[in-house]
Formats: C-alpha cells, sequence, structure tokens
C-alpha cells in the first residue's frame, strides 16, 4: 500500500487535519501535565496544603489510580455516544479539576479534584488513538497517531520542567490555572476542528477476555507494569531525591530528563521495526544501570544530571517498544482493545509506583527509592529476556 493518500480522482496527496490532530495531541499534553505536574512541585505544594511531600505525591498515585479504575468502564458506558461530545466533556472535567486545585487548601478536597481528572484521563486516554485513526485514510494512520501522541513527549520533555519554573515563579496555583485554561481554550478548538464521528455500534464490540488471553500478551503488559512500578517509584519523588543528593533544581533535573526522551524516541523509532528485542532489552538494561548508579554515586552533581539523561532516553524509547510489541502479540484486529488494556495496566504501575516510592520516602528517606526501582526494572528486563517466542522474539525483519 502507498505511503500517501492521494485525492479521490487526482494524484495530489490528501493533506492531513493538520488542525484537528494538533487539537488531539494539546489534549494528549494537557492529560500528562496534569497527571505529573505535583511530581515537580512537592515541596512547593506540601506546606500549602499542610501535608507532607510524600502524601502530595499520592495525587498522582490518586490520579492513575481513578484513571486505572474509571477506563473500561466509562470508555463501556460512553462507547455508544457520538464521540466530539464524550471528548468535550472529558476537557471540561480537566478544566474543573485543575481549577478546584489551583483554589483549593485542603488536602482531602484537592485530592477529590485529583481523582476526577483521572476518570477523565483515563476515558481521554481510550478515545485519542482511535479518534486519530478515524481522521485520516488508512495508509496515514500510522502518521496521524504520531502527531497525536508527539503530546506526549512534548510534555515530558518540556511542559512538566516549564510547569516547575512556573511555579518557582509565580507560585504552584498559577502552574495549575493555566491548565484549566489550556482546557477551556481547548474545547473550543475541538469543537470547530475535530470532527464528530458517530459512537461504536453495539455489534462492533470485541470482548475484553478474548485479546487479553492471546499467547505473547500477557508478558508484555507484565513488562508494562514491572516498567512503570519502578519507574514512578522514583520519578514521582525526584525533588525530595535531587535534593537529598545535594541538587536543588528539580526543574533542571526534569528538563535533562524531558529532553533526553525526545532523544530515547528517535533512536527507537530509527530501530523498532528491525531490532524490536534487542533494543527494548537495551533500554531496560540502561534503566537498571542508572538505577544502580543514582543509588551509589548521585552526590555527584555530573553523575546525578548523565544518569537523568540516560534514564530518559532508555525510558523515553521503552513505551514505542512495549507498544509495538503489543501490537505483534495482539494481531492488527485486536490492536484498540490491546491498547486498551495496557492503559489499564499501564495507570496501575503508575499508581502502585507512586505509593511504593511515597511510602518508601516516608519510611526510608530518599536514599532508598532507587534501590526500590532497581529489582522492579530488572523484574521487566528479566521477562522480556524470557519471553522470547510470542511476546518478545528474536530480532527478524519487520514489514
Amino acid at each position: 500500500m502507498s505511503t500517501t493518500s492521494m485525492a479521490k480522482g487526482t494524484d495530489m496527496p490528501v493533506p492531513l487535519p493538520w488542525p484537528g490532530l494538533l487539537a488531539l495531541s494539546t489534549a494528549a499534553f494537557t492529560a500528562v501535565m496534569t497527571e505529573l505536574l505535583p511530581a515537580g512541585l512537592l515541596p512547593r505544594m506540601a506546606p500549602d496544603l499542610g501535608v507532607s511531600e510524600a502524601r502530595v505525591g499520592f495525587l498522582v498515585t490518586g490520579y492513575a489510580v481513578a484513571s486505572f479504575a474509571a477506563a473500561i468502564p466509562l470508555t463501556a458506558l460512553l462507547r455508544g455516544l457520538p464521540r466530539r461530545p464524550v471528548l468535550v466533556g472529558a476537557l471540561l472535567g480537566f478544566t474543573v479539576s485543575n481549577t478546584v486545585v489551583a483554589l483549593s487548601s485542603s488536602y482531602a478536597l484537592t485530592f477529590a479534584a485529583r481523582l476526577v481528572a483521572g476518570c477523565m484521563g483515563g476515558l481521554l486516554w481510550a478515545m485519542l488513538v482511535g479518534y486519530a485513526a478515524r481522521m485520516v485514510p488508512a495508509e496515514r494512520r500510522g502518521r496521524a497517531i504520531a502527531i497525536v501522541l508527539a503530546g506526549i513527549t512534548l510534555a515530558l520533555s518540556l511542559g512538566v520542567p516549564a510547569g516547575a519554573a512556573l511555579a518557582g515563579a509565580v507560585g504552584w496555583r498559577a502552574a495549575f490555572g493555566v491548565l484549566a485554561g489550556l482546557a477551556v481554550l481547548l474545547v473550543g478548538w475541538v469543537r470547530w476542528w475535530v470532527p464528530g464521528f458517530p459512537g461504536e455500534a453495539s455489534h462492533a464490540r470485541v470482548p475484553l477476555a478474548r485479546v487479553a488471553v492471546l499467547p505473547g500478551l500477557p508478558a508484555v503488559l507484565s513488562v508494562t507494569l514491572f516498567l512503570l512500578l519502578g519507574h514512578q517509584a522514583l520519578y514521582t519523588y525526584v525533588a525530595p531525591f535531587a535534593a537529598h543528593a545535594g541538587f536543588g533544581r528539580t526543574d533542571v533535573v526534569l528538563l535533562v530528563f524531558g529532553v533526553a526522551t525526545v532523544v530515547g524516541i528517535w533512536i527507537t523509532g530509527v530501530l523498532v521495526d528491525r531490532h524490536l528485542r534487542a533494543t527494548l532489552l537495551g533500554a531496560l538494561a540502561l534503566c537498571a544501570a542508572v538505577m544502580l548508579a543514582l543509588g551509589l554515586f548521585a552526590r555527584a552533581p555530573a553523575v546525578l544530571l548523565g544518569s537523568v539523561a540516560l534514564w530518559g532516553v532508555a525510558f523515553g524509547g521503552a513505551p514505542t517498544l512495549i507498544q509495538t510489541a503489543l501490537v505483534d502479540a495482539s494481531g492488527p484486529a485486536h490492536a484498540d482493545v490491546a491498547t486498551s488494556l495496557q492503559t489499564t495496566v499501564y495507570n496501575a504501575g503508575i499508581a502502585a509506583g507512586s505509593l511504593t516510592g511515597g511510602v518508601v520516602l516516608e519510611n526510608l528517606g530518599p536514599g532508598a527509592l532507587p534501590w526500590t526501582a532497581l529489582p522492579l526494572v530488572t523484574a521487566a528486563l528479566t521477562t522480556v529476556a524470557l519471553a522470547r517466542r510470542y511476546a518478545f522474539p528474536t530480532d527478524r525483519g519487520r514489514a
């Protein structure tokens, strides 16, 4: 099949609907920013809310738990409705949640608002890729999906560190206020540029249970869970860990990590089609080595920043590699359902990882966080090494 769509009856390429795709990409950016921003603001939010930094970290946990719990039931409940009103409703939910967080002085109210945001995030992630695929001809779906998911990279590489820098300049509440305003603007953008699609017909729905037991799929989902557990246990609490290491510029640490994820995604794009297994093994081994280095030598600023950069390179490419392995294991016909399962597992890993990191931080201190992450990342690496038949087969030429 040609990689370039042609306008009907002509030789002219059909242009991508850039305004609509960029609106969806901005929605992805907003969701990631809303989910992870507290991780960069722990020292600033904790005094205002009257709680410990670990409990502020649980605001990330609460979001992820809600996203995990709500993604499948909310999607099932609303999948028959027209798509654009559901998308707009999710964005308005982000507006309300971030506005409450920006104004609240109550930890309980703030936590409740984060649960609402998590539910909206779970619903949003279940929609974005499928929405992008429906906006373009079949032969251009990959590029459309890549554009939408670029919002994740932009949030990690620039958004979270910029949010931390904004909070340092004008206060953490302003950072959440900006997110609320962005969601409002995005509603108008979506209504103007994103086409409306009907809901899914009941006869087209594939049961989740039939997909979950396909050969290789449990191993791919296990790798997703182990990696997110280990990553999030440290990433959520990178601010107290950096302070413990004697480096107080959390915004710099987050910027180094974020920029490095872009490098990791680029490297992955070059290697994934031919060397998926080897590249994923390398990325996970690098993650494990980074945790070891941070556990032993983080008090040296050069080691800290260099390790964080390598961490970003490794983690930046890993989700793409795992997602590709997921589609290989499930087959194209079941890819959407398999992705919904992975989204749930992904958020479970974020929730459990940030919860585990918070418990370790409160009881053992920030120096124990890399040692908590190391065995979890090693478990992901071991799973890939062993699952060489269906989930992560030996490298082969791939179309």
